[in-house]
Parts: C-alpha cells; structure tokens; sequence
C-alpha cells in the first residue's frame, strides 16, 4: 500500500478506500497530470505512474471532490494537512549488513524523546550522542513514538500518519543514518507504536472507510481501531504492514506497543499475535524485539503464542511488558507519597524484595484504588521478560513540575535505588538524561490548533486532580501549560551536564559493567534469588551463583542507620570458610558519597542508611574487629589553659 518507486522507473500507488467509487491521484512538484486508479476487489485502488518519481508530492482525490494525504504516506513535509512524497528507501546505502539484531536477555534499554535528547531536536544531533550511551552500558535505545503529528513539538502519541518519520527531527534518511549509527556501535534501536487510536488532528482515515474505527469499544482517547468488526480485515493488514514497515525499511530492532490494553480484537488469533509474527518475518535473520505496556499486567502478552499449547498457557508472543509495579513501589520508597494511583504501594522492603523475585507486585490480588483485582499470576516467566524502571515520560510528567527522582529524594536513597534497578535481574530501562541526573525537567507538551489546545489544557488538570497534593492552588497555578513552546524547550536536555556530573555518570557505568561483566549478576538470576526484610526500611537480595563464582549480596537500606546485633537471618550467611567483603558500594567517593563501613563485624551486622552494598565471598582472614565506637573523653574545665 501506499506509494513505491519501481525498479524500471514510475511509482506504483495503492489505497483502500471502500466508501469510495473513484480515486486519483494528484501531484503538487510538478506539472504531472492527475491518473485515475483502477478499481481492485475488496475496495482496493491501485495504478503506476510512469512518469513520476522520489520526490514528487501527491494526495488522492476522491469521488472527484476533495484530495487528502495517502493513509500510508512516508513522509509529509508539511504536516499531516500537506501533500505526501514519495519515498524511495531503496535509494539508502545501509552498512549494518552484519548487525544480529537484539534477544531478550542482556538488554539495558534507554527511552528517548528525539525532539527533547538533544538542544536541536534532530536525528543528526542525537546521533552524535549515541557513542557516550554505548560507552555507558546501554544496548538498547527505545525511541518514544516518531510518526506524524500536528504542529512544532508533541510526545507523539498523537501521530495520524502511522508510517511517515515526524518531519520536525529531520528527512526519512536521517532517521536511517540514525539508526545505522546506532547498530556500528553496538546498539539496537525499539520503536514505540501506537496501535490503539489516532490522534484528534489529521486524521483522514475515515475519508477512505467507515471500518477503520470502531466506536464498541472505546478507549481512553475516543474510538479504538477496529480489529474484530466488520471490513476489519484491510484494517488489520494496514497495522500489519506498519509493523513490518519499520522493521524492513527502516531497520529498526522492534516495537514497543502503547497501552495494549485498549488494543480489542475477539478474533481467533489476536492481533498482537499477528504483529508479532509480521514483525519477526520482516526481521529476517535479525532478531527482533516487542516491548508491551499493559495497564493491567496481563502476563499472556509474553507467553509463545504457540496453538500447541493449551489455551490456558497460549499468549501472543511478546518478549516483554513494562512493570508499573516496580516503578510505583519505588516512588513511594523513594519520597514517602503514596496518593492517587500510588495507593496500594507503601514502598516497603517487602514489597521490593517481592518484585525482584515474582516481577509484578499484582498478580491477580483486590486493588484498592481501582476497586477490582489486578495482574494475573505470572510465575512463570523469566526475569528478563519484565521492564523495570525508576523513570520514565508518563510518570516524570505526572506531577506538577515534572521533577526528575534524584531531586525528590535523598541522593542516598537515589544511588541505593539505581543500584536495585541496574543490578536486579529484569530488564532495566532508564529515561533520557537519568544518567547523568539531568537538571532538566520532563513534561507533558503538546502544539495544537486553539481550540484543541483549550481541551488539552483542561484535560490535563482533570486528570492530575487524582493527586491530592495538587490540590493547593498556587500549586495548581504553577503547572506547566501543555501547549506553551516554553514547556517543550524546558524539557531538553543539556548534554553538558553529562561532563559536569561525573559523579552520577559514573555510578551508572559502573553498576552497568558490574551486571555485564561480574559472573552472578550477568546471569540475571538464572540460579535463583532470595531475599530477606532486615528492618523497616532495609533488606537483603541473594543471588545464586555457579560453582566457584559463588553468591552476591544486594544489601540496601533506604531509612537511617541499622544495627543489625544479632543478625538471624540465614541469607546473611557467608559460604563455608569465607567471609563477605564489599565488592561495590553506593557511598563511595566518586559517586559523592560519605562512605560505608564493612557491615558485617565480630558482634553482628551495621548497614550505613540510604546506602546500597554489593557483597562477595573471600578467603576468611582473622576475626573481623568489634565496631569502634569513638567517644570523646570528658573535659574538666580546670585542665583548660587559661590565655595570658
């Protein structure tokens, strides 16, 4: 579908416009005479112009009446108003002919916003930043979604021209030079796409059929796309085709899926299902990758979508699903608020001792704050197949100054938590500028027509009004507005702190070549893990090793100083005829931190608060010494020298 050069010269066009009786195509660059499409079965139109070529801009007439964008246009240099162009991807020298693509396990995933990661806003900037996020440890850049929208800056979940790169980062080969940049050095590049709705401007869909949408089964953001219904079939074929479009023209290393929950289709095979299989034939012999969001954690996504199995066990295929969980729990450990949809989180060591062992926190348990049970049992699938987070662009714009976490909490408590992040056997993912604990905010913004902009406005105050805590007016007051160009250019990044904080750079290197290169943590708790609550807000995390790589201790304590005499929890036990030793450590001096002791003494254990300890076995020396506790002796004032 859509518009594609032909080897021989002319560009074949093809479009699915069923209400339609004619449909031509017309050309804006040149003086190129409107040409008739012939009429196909199932509402299908099709032709070749000889004469036209890349480059050229066209729209399709229909009925003799108005032209609008094709549905599957590859670029839209004026907006999703303007005319489409005919792209040619062929025309793109690729020399990623050796890169395998991404599997499941190993992966450091890194979300991105291209027109916020750098000052310009452009495939070319971004570009130079890659080299410093391979160095870091990443392997995996997750770019939020890049298909056309309205105006001068958005998010993206807006888009209306599902296969056309948003024209604002730059030309459809940049985007390629991007990621062909990104796969020389070593990293793979996940695409999020939004396959449950269209955004409110520009979308000309329903000029072309009335199956498109289907208004059953609504979701969030109006009417849902119509997978099941009647004429659902060309529909499912377009989402299809968009899914192995990115993978094929534009080498991308999968998709991540927007709110799947809002994705409806009663057919026998799911349309998740569908894409994830278009997805790895398009790959070829690169692996893929698909990343689900799913509100409600619903565990069949990530389960082979094998019809072998019995229905109970089938799912659709997936590799892995974002776990709000994870990020809800920390939050709330992290800066004592549990408001809004953070009520059923208390931020306890259990609770994050529990989510590093069984992934999500809900797994079909009574959820107070939507008042029916959430998750479903989820025990059997791999660490790797969770996403774990402490950011990311939903929940940093989710509060009233999009405050990154390093500056909601105490720098202890935020290397702690990374530490728990990036060592803890799920897939961890981080949001742009985390690592080097950007000055730079992140907000919700979007440019939209007046009156569309005024319900976007009221929108986001009604939604953010769950928050009991922004409540108080002047509060209110100081949320940004979502349409104002300040609230963009505030959101973007300044690659410079990235040498000015080396301290949080270093923290995440660091950690980041303790789970690639350290023989436990690599294994990303293929032996097992464990854990214990040592206190009130500190608690233990063993993972199993092989032979004589022995364990590692994951000690953390996110509240003050803990004196752990007698320490009775087997966890805590060294193997035979060793003892602990402090492999990493959160305090160290290089990550600003005001240093730890060795916790384990000669009477019991002492665990430094807001810090965060990696424990290994060593040869067992002499007797540790009990704890110093210095005291300073008592002066007697007779003894003070008196001044002359």
């Amino acid at each position: 579908m859509g518009a594609e050069p032909l080897p021989g010269g002319g560009v074949s066009f093809r479009v699915w416009a069923p209400k339609r009786r004619r449909v031509e195509v017309v050309f804006f660059s040149r003086d190129l005479a409107p040409m008739p499409l012939e009429a196909e079965p199932e509402g299908w139109f099709s032709g070749v112009a000889e004469a036209a070529g890349a480059g050229d801009l066209y729209r399709f007439r229909l009925d003799g009446g108005e032209a609008f964008p094709d549905p599957a246009s590859r670029f839209q240099p004026e907006g999703p108003h303007g005319p489409s162009r005919v792209e040619d991807p062929a025309g793109f020298q690729w020399s990623d002919a050796a890169w395998l693509g991404l599997e499941r396990e190993g992966q450091v995933l890194y979300e991105m916003h291209p027109g916020t990661f750098t000052p310009e806003g452009t495939w070319e900037a971004a570009a130079r930043e890659l080299p410093a996020l391979a160095e870091l440890g990443i392997t995996a850049v997750e770019l939020m979604p890049i298909a056309e929208f309205p105006g001068r800056f958005g998010w993206g979940y807006d888009g209306v021209n599902l296969f056309a790169p948003y024209r604002g980062y730059g030309q459809s080969d940049d985007l390629r030079r991007f990621v062909d940049r990104a796969h020389a050095i070593g990293l793979g590049v996940v695409l999020d796409v939004v396959y449950n709705h269209l955004g409110p401007d520009g979308n000309y869909l329903a000029q072309f059929s009335d199956t498109f949408f289907s208004r059953r089964r609504p979701t969030d953001w109006g009417a849902g796309i119509n997978f099941d219904g009647e004429g659902s079939g060309p529909v499912r074929e377009f989402f299809l085709a968009n899914a192995g479009y990115w993978i094929e023209e534009h080498h991308f290393d999968g998709l991540r899926l927007d709110a799947t929950q809002d994705i409806h289709d009663a057919s026998p095979e799911h349309v998740l299902a569908c894409i994830a299989r278009r997805v790895r034939q398009a790959g070829g012999g690169r692996r893929t990758l698909l990343v689900a969001e799913n509100e409600p954690q619903d565990a069949r996504l990530v389960r082979p979508a094998d019809p072998e199995l019995p229905p109970e066990r089938r799912g659709h295929g997936l590799d892995l699903m974002w776990n709000d969980d994870f990020h809800h729990a920390a939050l709330v450990a992290a800066t004592g608020r549990n408001d809004a949809y953070y009520t059923d989180y208390n931020g306890t060591p259990q609770e994050l001792v529990s989510l590093l062992k069984s992934g999500f926190l809900y797994q079909g348990q009574r959820y107070v704050w939507q008042q029916k049970r959430r998750g479903a049992p989820a025990f059997d699938l791999p660490f790797a197949a969770f996403v774990h987070f402490l950011e990311n662009h939903d929940q940093l714009a989710n509060s009233a100054r999009g405050l990154r976490l390093h500056q909601r909490t105490s720098p202890g408590r935020m290397r702690a938590l990374t530490a728990l992040l990036l060592l803890g056997p799920e897939t961890p993912l981080l949001f742009q500028g985390q690592e080097f604990w950007t000055s730079s905010p992140f907000h919700y913004f979007a440019d939209h027509e007046p009156a569309l902009a005024a319900k976007i406005r009221r929108g986001r105050l009604e939604f953010l009004e769950q928050f009991e805590s922004l409540a108080d007016p002047e509060v209110r007051a100081a949320i940004p507005d979502p349409e104002a160009a300040a609230t963009f250019a505030v959101s973007k990044l300044d690659p410079g702190e990235r040498q000015r904080h080396t301290h949080a750079v270093a923290l995440h290197r660091d950690l980041l070549r303790l789970r690639r290169e350290d023989p436990v943590f690599r294994l990303q708790g293929a032996e097992g893990i464990d854990g214990a609550v040592l206190g009130p807000e500190a608690f233990v995390l063993r993972f199993f090793g092989r032979g004589a790589d022995g364990d590692r201790l994951l000690v953390v304590n996110l509240g003050r100083d803990l004196d752990l005499t007698p320490a009775p929890e087997p966890l805590l036990a060294p193997p035979a005829g060793e003892r602990w030793r402090i492999l990493w450590s959160s305090e160290a001096a290089h990550y600003a931190g005001g240093g730890a002791p060795e916790p384990e003494g000669a009477e019991g254990w002492f665990l430094t608060g807001h810090a965060a300890l990696v424990l290994a076995p060593g040869p067992r020396a002499e007797q540790p010494p009990p704890r110093r506790r210095v005291q300073f002796p008592k002066r007697d004032p007779e003894d003070e020298e008196v001044p002359a």
